[in-house]
């Protein structure tokens, strides 16, 4: 089964991060001092946030945000099934969420990952993230990460740097599941899954 990707709520992303696979709690516990499931979905609400479901049910998280003008952190974490996503989320990250940061004026997309996380390395670069350099002792405990990113100026991702704003919206309202009239379906989802 292909997975669903759909707008992230609240409820979605703090199941994911509950219940999340190893090798992304290892991440988060080494760059957070405290947090818990609902902190960082909260937080991860923040710019474009998106949902990769199987089955009806949350499996990874994804998205970017914003930290200054020009300037986007993108970021992922999912449960021990989100490799089942990872080519859904790929297709998305190129054919929605790239032309999405590109139409709000971003000229660098970083990403980080705990250097012992080799999936999250492969994919990255599989993104089409540039592998920048290795940050020894980034992690609160020490550990070594690594910086990617994505420029505007040199492979921000495919063809965002041509993307017209009016093709982007309307590729953002299809994303976020709007109406003629703009209206969106923000917050917890209706209905029984499954």
């Amino acid at each position: 089964m292909h997975p669903r990707i759909i707008p992230a709520t609240l409820r979605d992303l703090s199941y994911i991060a509950a219940n999340l696979r190893p090798e992304d709690r290892a991440e988060i516990d080494c760059q957070l001092d405290h947090w818990s499931p609902a902190l960082l979905a909260l937080t991860a609400l923040q710019g474009f946030a998106y949902v990769a479901e199987l089955d009806g049910n949350p499996e990874a998280g994804f998205g970017a945000a914003e930290q200054r003008g020009g300037l986007w952190i993108a970021w992922s974490w999912g449960t021990r099934r989100m490799k089942r996503c990872v080519p859904g989320i790929t297709g998305f990250f190129h054919a929605v969420l790239g032309p999405q940061v590109a139409a709000r004026g971003a000229w660098r997309v970083e990403a980080r990952a705990l250097a012992a996380n080799e999936l999250a390395l492969r994919w990255l670069g599989r993104l089409g993230a540039t592998q920048r350099c290795r940050l020894p002792g980034y992690g609160r405990n020490g550990e070594d990460f690594f910086l990617y990113d994505w420029t505007r100026t040199s492979n921000f991702g495919e063809g965002w740097n041509h993307v017209p704003v009016a093709k982007t919206t309307g590729t953002e309202a299809i994303a976020a599941g709007t109406d003629g009239a703009g209206q969106g379906r923000a917050g917890a989802r209706g209905g029984i899954a499954g």
